[in-house]
């Protein structure tokens, strides 16, 4: 069975996220969303809200699930049983950053890293640009899945 693990901070949930979520799941016999918890950064969304707006997008995709952790990734896989790291790609400085962690994450665990590119329609969205229009009052709704919208 191929289970992959998805980690992310998903403060808020993008149409990138989904983009690379729905197509990885032919790719996969699980993915499992993993909402990272990390104590020095401040969210703009609670864990709980997080968790909510993944699993509402996603809660009728039977190979998705959603948890939240704390710690390395690699230890989540170790204890999930899981193979692979998923993770998107939006442009070359992602790359850059992603590369180092996944050899990292290989030479710790034998972990793999599977990277998908981003769609071309999304490529520019991030959590952090998507927060900023949020705190600005700008149209933030044209850059999250539709659930996001709602419970916004």
């Amino acid at each position: 069975m191929k289970k992959a693990i998805f980690p992310g901070s998903f403060d808020p949930l993008t149409l990138g996220h989904e983009d690379i979520i729905k197509r990885a799941t032919p790719l996969f016999d699980e993915i499992v969303i993993a909402i990272g918890v990390n104590s020095e950064k401040k969210y703009m969304f609670s864990i709980a809200e997080r968790k909510r707006f993944v699993e509402e997008t996603f809660k009728n995709e039977r190979k998705v699930s959603v948890i939240t952790y704390e710690g390395l990734t690699i230890d989540l896989c170790h204890r999930l049983k899981a193979d692979f790291i998923l993770r998107g790609l939006r442009n070359p400085a992602d790359f850059e950053f992603e590369k180092a962690i996944a050899h990292t994450n290989r030479k710790l665990s034998k972990i793999e890293t599977v990277f998908l590119l981003t769609a071309a329609g999304t490529s520019y969205i991030s959590s952090s640009i998507v927060r900023d229009v949020i705190r600005n009052g700008g149209e933030y709704e044209k850059l999250v899945p539709d659930l996001v919208r709602v419970k916004m």
